[in-house]
C-alpha cells in the first residue's frame, strides 16, 4: 500500500514526489494545441485556477533571474573596468556564492519557526536594495567586498523560499510550475541580450543602475506575493541528518558540489574569456541567451523525459555532457561554431542536471524537511561549490591560463560523475513505521 493511501490529506506532496521520480505522470501541458478551440479551452482552464497567484509569482521569477542575467555575464566585466586583477575579480564574484553556504539555512530556519515566509522574502528584497546602493558610494576593493557579501546574504534568502511557496500554492497542479518558472528564464534572456547590445554603445559603468532597477522590481513583486499553507507530513519525526548520512544522499550532495565547482570559471570569467578572444558584447549576450533558451526547452519537456529516464541516469548523463562542454570551451574558443555548439550543452549541464537534482532532493527529503533539504542543496552546491570554483578560477586564470582553467572545470565534472556513479544508487526511502 502506498504511503499516500495510509495518510489522507497528504496526496499533493506524494503526487509531486511521484511525478518527479517518474512513478506516476501528472497530466502534462500540451505545448502544441491542434486548433484555436483547444487554445481557448486551455486558457479558460488556466484562468479557473483563481487561487493561484500566477502573475505575482511569475513576475518575481522574471526580475530575480533578470538580476542573474545582469550579474553573471557582465559584473566581471564591470569589475575589470575598475582595474581589479583576475584574483580580485574571482574573490568578489565568489561572494555571490559564498553567502549561499550560510544564508539559506539561516533564513530557512527563521521561516520554519515563524511560518512567515512571505515576510522574510520581503525583508530580504528590501535589504538587498539598501545594501546594493552602496556601490554608488565607493568602488574600492574592500568596500565592494563588504557590499557584495551583504548583498549575497539578503539576495540568496529569497529563491529557496519562493520555490517552496510556489509548490505549496500549486498543490496537485505541479505541471503548472514550468509555466511559472519559465518567466525567470525569459527575464534572464531579456536582461542578458538587452545589456549585451547596450554595452556595445554605452559604458559598462551604467551596469549598477540597470541592476538597481531590476532589484526594485524584485522588491515590488515581493510585496504582493501571498503566503502559502505549510502542510505536515508523517515523516516529520526524522532528522535531516538521518537523511543526509545515507550514501546515496551524501554522494548526490557531493556530486552537486563538484558540479558547481565546474561552473565557477563559467560564471566568473566566461564573458571576459570571450571578449579577450574578439567576441563583441552583443554576441556574448546572445551566447548566454542561447544557453538559457536551451534550458527553457528542457524545462518544457522534462515531464516526458522523466517518464522514460530516471533522475539518477539523467544526472549522470548531465555530468558526462558537462565534461564535453567545458573541454569545448577550453580548446575551441577560436572556432565560433564550437563556441555556439558548446552553449547548447547548457541544456544538459544545467537544465537536465538541475531538474534531476531537485527531483532527487525532493525524493529524499520529505515533509517538513523539504525546505531544509533544498536549502542544504543550495548551500553545499551553489554555496560551497560555487565559492571554491570561483576562487580556484581566480587563482588559475593567469597561470596556467584560461584554457587549463576550463579544463580543470571539466575534470571536476568527471569527478562528480564518478562519485555519484559509484555511491549514488538510489534506495527506497524507509517507511515511517507500521500503523
Amino acid at each position: 500500500m502506498r504511503l499516500c493511501s495510509r495518510f489522507p490529506g497528504h496526496e499533493p506532496a506524494c503526487a509531486l514526489s511521484d511525478a518527479l521520480v517518474g512513478r506516476r505522470r501528472l497530466p502534462a501541458f500540451d505545448p502544441k494545441p491542434h486548433n484555436a478551440r483547444c487554445v481557448l479551452a486551455a486558457w479558460r482552464q488556466f484562468e479557473s485556477m483563481s487561487n493561484l497567484p500566477y502573475w505575482r509569482l511569475s513576475g518575481f521569477y522574471f526580475f530575480y533571474f533578470a538580476f542573474v542575467g545582469a550579474m553573471s555575464p557582465f559584473w566581471g566585466l564591470y569589475l575589470r573596468s575598475l582595474a581589479f586583477s583576475a584574483f580580485q575579480i574571482g574573490v568578489l564574484m565568489s561572494l555571490l556564492q559564498v553567502m549561499r553556504i550560510f544564508a539559506p539555512n539561516i533564513w530557512g530556519h527563521i521561516a520554519d519557526h515563524t511560518g512567515r515566509r512571505t515576510a522574510i522574502v520581503q525583508i530580504a528584497a528590501l535589504g538587498s536594495v539598501l545594501v546594493f546602493a552602496g556601490v554608488f558610494i565607493s568602488d574600492g576593493f574592500w568596500w565592494l567586498f563588504a557590499v557584495m557579501a551583504a548583498l549575497s546574504f539578503f539576495w540568496s534568502a529569497s529563491l529557496p523560499l519562493i520555490e517552496a511557496m510556489t509548490l505549496s500554492h500549486l498543490g496537485e497542479r505541479t505541471d503548472t510550475y514550468g509555466r511559472i518558472r519559465l518567466w525567470g528564464s525569459i527575464g534572464f534572456i531579456f536582461m542578458v541580450v538587452g545589456l549585451g547590445y547596450a554595452f556595445d554603445h554605452v559604458s559598462i559603468a551604467w551596469l549598477p543602475w540597470a541592476v538597481m532597477g531590476v532589484m526594485l522590481g524584485i522588491a515590488a513583486f515581493a510585496r504582493v506575493i501571498p503566503e502559502s499553507e505549510i502542510l505536515p507530513h508523517p515523516a516529520d519525526h526524522r532528522t535531516v541528518w538521518d537523511v543526509v548520512k545515507r550514501p546515496e544522499v551524501a554522494s548526490l550532495l557531493a556530486a552537486c558540489l563538484l558540479m558547481q565547482v565546474t561552473h565557477g570559471p563559467y560564471y566568473t570569467f566566461y564573458s571576459i574569456y570571450l571578449v579577450d578572444h574578439g567576441y563583441d558584447k552583443s554576441t556574448v549576450g546572445w551566447l548566454w541567451a542561447l544557453g538559457v533558451l536551451c534550458e527553457i526547452g528542457i524545462f518544457l519537456i522534462i515531464p516526458r523525459i522523466f517518464a522514460r529516464v530516471t533522475p539518477r541516469k539523467l544526472i549522470l548523463a548531465s555530468f558526462a555532457l558537462a565534461v564535453l562542454r567545458f573541454l569545448l570551451i577550453a580548446w575551441g574558443v577560436k572556432f565560433a561554431w564550437l563556441v555556439w555548439g558548446a552553449q547548447t550543452l547548457h541544456a544538459f549541464s544545467f537544465g537536465t542536471y538541475h531538474a534531476a537534482a531537485v527531483a532527487l532532493i525532493h525524493h529524499h527529503f520529505r515533509g517538513r524537511h523539504q525546505a531544509r533539504g533544498q536549502a542544504l542543496y543550495t548551500s553545499l552546491s551553489y554555496g560551497v561549490g560555487g565559492t571554491i570554483g570561483g576562487l580556484a578560477s581566480g587563482m588559475t586564470w593567469e597561470t596556467p591560463g584560461p584554457a587549463w582553467t576550463f579544463t580543470l572545470a571539466a575534470v571536476s565534472a568527471a569527478l562528480a560523475w564518478a562519485v555519484y556513479a559509484i555511491w549514488g544508487e538510489t534506495k527506497s526511502v524507509p517507511a515511517p513505521g507500521k500503523l
